[in-house]
């Protein structure tokens, strides 16, 4: 296959499939003759309620959504998250979280600002590159819910096992591994996800709530951060954000065409190995997880020394790669390789770092 397009590393706004943008260019000037753009549309329009519709339904049919769970399409990012969650789900002002790195910390001190906030485990001694074992955690009989990030963008980590939470409820902050594999969404009482790093554009979070977790007694919390407001009025409360849909229900619709989650699960692990196991063998460059608990969608690495890290940088740019540089908080190169990357972007990245290697070490 040709590649003409940059391979975007970026942790997000990150790529989106090819053919996907190609069905959304040649709809931008009229939408399946509505004689307009879907950026131009009416969100009460009957057309848009079909395209909201259908983003739903996919989504429900790729996922295995139970009928007792709510779909919605939330503005404010993953980050709003961070604060609604708290706000909605702490009945008794109490939660647990698991720290596994920046953004699960993040998370940890905006719900300080609403409750008691428990630590029940922490990868923190080991500068976040483990999960940490939770299996028997210290839950509270009266925590209101079990909070993790179930994969961690910044520090390139992921849950294969999800944590025993005592028959608490799970919450889950899934953003950058959101439809990489196959979810029991049952496990969990909620499941959310900022989009712009494997579904569609930057700017709207999915967020997958059982509806008993949504509350009709929180008459003094603004309405808009209220789970029951976008519940009740199919996440039209007020104008969504109807490109980021639109865009996403794209990207349902193109992951089923694929055969689904299973299907893509298959691909990354393919699509990763090339990578680790390339960081395995090299002398140069190092993954930075624990081999278990390394994520298929984020991959950090460094060199021996942060000058030879900026270096590599510099030159993966200079030959077409773009955003491999490590976030500022950590350092190093990381590359973000979600559903959209084609497998070529990997195997090119690869050769790359291979002749870098080579070239330096001559």
């Amino acid at each position: 296959m040709k590649y003409d397009r940059t391979f975007n590393f970026s942790a997000g706004p990150a790529m989106m499939p090819e053919p996907v943008l190609e069905e959304i260019r040649d709809e931008m000037m009229n939408y399946r003759g509505s004689g307009m753009c879907v950026m131009e549309m009416s969100h009460r329009s009957k057309v848009f309620q079909t395209i909201i519709d259908e983003a739903e339904q996919d989504l429900r049919d790729l996922m295995g959504i139970p009928d007792n769970y709510k779909v919605l399409f939330i503005q404010g990012g993953a980050t709003l998250q961070f604060s609604m969650i708290p706000m909605n789900l702490m009945k008794n002002g109490k939660a647990v979280y698991v720290e596994t790195g920046a953004w699960s910390k993040k998370a940890i001190a905006e719900a300080k600002k609403v409750g008691e906030v428990i630590v029940a485990a922490s990868s923190k001694d080991k500068n976040f590159s483990y999960i940490p074992d939770c299996s028997d955690l210290d839950i509270p009989e009266d925590a209101d819910y079990v909070y993790i990030c179930e994969n961690e963008t910044i520090h390139g980590l992921t849950w294969n096992t999800l944590p025993n939470t005592k028959g608490h409820i799970l919450v889950s902050d899934q953003s950058s591994m959101f439809l990489s594999r196959p979810c029991n969404v049952s496990d969990y009482g909620m499941i959310y996800a900022g989009v712009q790093k494997n579904v569609g554009p930057a700017g709207m979070v999915v967020v997958i709530i059982r509806e008993d977790l949504i509350r009709d007694d929180l008459t003094d919390l603004p309405v808009y951060l209220q789970y029951k407001t976008h519940a009740d009025a199919g996440s039209m409360y007020n104008t969504p954000n109807c490109w980021a849909i639109y865009c996403c229900g794209k990207v349902f619709k193109y992951l089923k065409s694929l055969g689904g989650l299973e299907a893509m699960n298959q691909k990354n692990i393919e699509k990763a190995k090339i990578l680790y196991d390339f960081l395995d063998s090299s002398k140069m460059f190092t993954g930075t997880v624990a081999k278990e608990d390394r994520s298929l969608m984020n991959v950090p690495f460094v060199t021996e020394s942060k000058e030879l890290d900026a270096e590599v940088v510099a030159a993966t740019k200079a030959a077409g790669f773009d955003n491999l540089k490590g976030h500022k908080s950590v350092g190093g190169l990381r590359a973000s390789i979600y559903n959209a990357m084609p497998k070529e972007g990997v195997e090119a990245l690869v050769e790359f770092l291979k002749k870098f290697e080579a070239e330096h070490q001559a």
